[in-house]
């Protein structure tokens, strides 16, 4: 019996590369792309990818995607939700059109796909990509980190209210992760701190460097792409998945210090992120 798996935002990154080792090892994979150069990529790398274009954020654009692969099938083994970008800022002066598209983009957009796939998912995984983010200790990331929480919390009561017991939910919560993610976000951010008052640019300016010289370090340390393929893989093929899988050291550590007091935590916090500016 074939199993076909959807993955959104798999133009690049843990996207991509996911969808080509479930393909590698049998899978059929729908991967989710919004560019015809991005589908010709994708289906070059092996001959069980299918490019599907999706936006997440366009609810017509998801209905297209499912009629597409309601004419190949009417079931899904999987559905992974992978699209994101992360959006940084100080909350004193971050405008809320960024913080509604971050949500929209992260959170909206998974829960959209979801929706839609619904009737497909009888007996599936839902595997969110969620991140360290989530324990929510990091300042000026704070969208980022409320859209993945957000995320893990939105499809934790879909796993609990759902009639259908076969229907399973996990969230993989990695740490910090050599993609093109770090790269958008540079230029995302870098557009959002260019339209704020002068006043807030000058005021958040160091830390505003160190962001921009934090998310380039970003693109070069931290896992490959390939150890959370590797981990979904797993997961797909466990029968009785753990809800949460945190992968890397960094994202361990984070997940030990968002269980301790949140004054110890935010002390931490400070003093950690003072030391990296200086």
């Amino acid at each position: 019996m074939e199993k076909y798996v959807l993955i959104t935002g798999a133009s690049s990154g843990i996207g991509k590369t996911t969808a080509i080792k479930l393909a590698i090892n049998g899978f059929k994979v729908f991967a989710g792309v919004r560019k015809p150069e991005d589908k010709t990529a994708v289906e070059a790398e092996n001959s069980n990818i299918t490019g599907v274009f999706i936006d997440v954020t366009n609810s017509d654009s998801i209905k297209n995607a499912y009629e597409e692969i309601k004419k190949v099938t009417d079931s899904l083994y999987a559905l992974i939700n992978n699209a994101g970008i992360a959006y940084a800022g100080a909350v004193e002066c971050l405008p809320v059109e960024t913080i509604q598209k971050q949500f929209d983009i992260n959170v909206f957009g998974a829960i959209r796909v979801a929706q839609e796939f619904m009737p497909m998912l009888c007996s599936a995984k839902i595997v969110n990509i969620s991140s360290m983010a989530s324990f929510g200790l990091f300042p000026f990331i704070s969208p980022y980190c409320a859209s993945k929480r957000a995320l893990d919390i939105f499809f934790n009561a879909l796993m609990l209210e759902c009639k259908n017991p076969e229907l399973k939910v996990i969230s993989i919560k990695p740490g910090v992760i050599k993609t093109k993610i770090w790269e958008k976000s540079i230029d995302e951010n870098k557009k959002v701190m260019e339209g704020l008052p002068e006043t807030a640019i000058e005021k958040y300016r160091r830390e505003f460097e160190y962001l921009v010289k934090n998310a380039e370090k970003n693109k070069e340390k931290g896992l490959s792409p390939e150890e959370v393929a590797d981990l979904i893989l797993k997961v797909l093929r466990s029968k009785n998945p753990k809800p949460s899988y945190t992968i890397g050291r960094d994202a361990k550590m984070a997940e030990f210090f968002s269980r301790l007091p949140l004054c110890v935590t935010n002390f931490f916090t400070k003093y950690i992120m003072n030391k990296r500016m200086n």
